[in-house]
């Protein structure tokens, strides 16, 4: 019987490689086949609607079939812009706490966190008509409500004032409509435009108004991202905890004077100039100026707080440069840099190009090609020039 077996097993054993020879064959003449349907291997299923929805507490009506038809096109927007999904999965780790905990404080319900990231997708950024920030706040609407907004200063890019502003706007907006869902609404199309719209159309119900297309879409986006963000793995995105962005570790200093240059300031506190942007982007100058001693609360990281980000052990407050690099660097270009003396000149009243150059000696073309300004440039008050002169 052994010896049987015994002869048995080298068969088998070949029988099994000549069946895997024959499918690689088959496998590299299927993928070399110019005739083989483009559907053989490649499929897009319809994504799948959840059977209930709510918003803020507020009933979804599912089984209208325009309610279904118009969720399940942003559902299919957003799950197959795989990119942006994942950057949004990712990026709500590190912000959805803090705006949690000031709704939850202000009595807002905490799905408006999906506003949010619906608006700007978790991405400082100003829309055409120069709505900025994460709640992409019109100028306008952030002085209404209290924002500061400057050359130097824009507190819409305060992920805590910003969402103070905004649940201003939403406690303001409720008074009115008496409905979470209207509220998100308005804050796309305005409460006067919302108000109109139920007034000619005798509506007070979102789902039955007939609104224009973006807010039409509005609430659906919204909806469409609490869902996608709920239920990640059931749409296919698989992130591992490690893979999700954390909250940065932090340390806040309030300052009540004026800091001429950011840049050393950040330096002074072991920390650099990128970082500080980074975690304070509202400061949209290289300085800040307070002639009226308000109080600023600046962040920066705690000093050795290690994270994981994006699978890697990152450190924010390390710098990749040393602070002697210039008396370790041999190479050609950090000797040209640290050969020469940088100044930062504030543009007075009536200065030009050919002023300034004819100041500090320098031609107009070196002037120029430093600040990357144009020919034809004019110079504006407070605009920044650097200058390179020899030490």
């Amino acid at each position: 019987m052994l010896k049987k077996i015994k002869n048995i097993i080298p068969g088998a054993i070949l029988f099994v490689l000549l069946a895997l020879v024959v499918e690689f064959l088959n496998f590299s003449t299927t993928n070399l086949n110019e005739n083989v349907p483009f559907n053989q291997g490649y499929k897009v299923l319809p994504v799948p609607l959840p059977d209930t929805m709510s918003f803020a507490g507020e009933k979804v009506p599912m089984n209208h079939f325009a309610v279904r038809e118009n969720l399940e096109q942003e559902m299919e927007v957003n799950i197959y812009w795989q990119s942006q999904t994942m950057l949004c999965l990712k990026r709500a780790n590190r912000y959805f706490p803090e705006i949690e905990k000031i709704l939850k404080k202000n009595g807002i319900p905490t799905d408006f966190k999906f506003l949010a990231l619906a608006e700007s997708g978790f991405s400082y950024k100003a829309s055409p008509v120069g709505a900025s920030g994460f709640w992409q706040i019109m100028k306008p609407t952030a002085l209404a409500n209290g924002l500061e907004v400057t050359k130097d200063v824009d507190e819409r890019y305060n992920l805590a004032k910003s969402t103070e502003a905004a649940c201003r706007y939403f406690k303001e907006a409720y008074r009115h409509f008496h409905n979470w869902t209207l509220v998100a609404a308005s804050y796309n199309m305005g409460m006067g435009g919302v108000a109109k719209a139920m007034e000619f159309q005798k509506q007070d119900n979102y789902y039955d108004l007939g609104l224009n297309n973006e807010t039409a879409r509005y609430v659906y986006r919204i909806l469409a991202l609490k869902e996608i963000q709920s239920n990640p793995e059931k749409f296919g995105f698989f992130i591992k905890k490690s893979e999700l962005y954390p909250p940065v570790p932090i340390v806040e200093y309030d300052v009540d004077s004026s800091i001429d240059n950011l840049a050393e300031y950040a330096m002074s506190l072991h920390a650099n100039y990128h970082i500080l942007k980074i975690l304070n982007p509202w400061l949209t100058s290289s300085k800040l100026p307070n002639p009226k001693g308000e109080t600023y609360t600046i962040q920066l990281p705690k000093r050795d707080a290690v994270f994981m980000d994006l699978g890697e052990s990152i450190v924010y407050n390390d710098s990749t440069a040393t602070p002697n690099q210039c008396l370790i660097d041999t190479s050609a270009s950090v000797q040209n840099m640290c050969s020469s003396k940088i100044i930062v000149h504030f543009v007075k009243k009536n200065e030009t190009v050919e002023s300034l150059a004819k100041t500090y000696n320098v031609t107009r073309e070196q002037l120029c090609s430093w600040n990357s300004l144009a020919d034809t440039a004019s110079l504006r008050t407070d605009d920044e020039i650097i200058i390179f002169k020899d030490k």
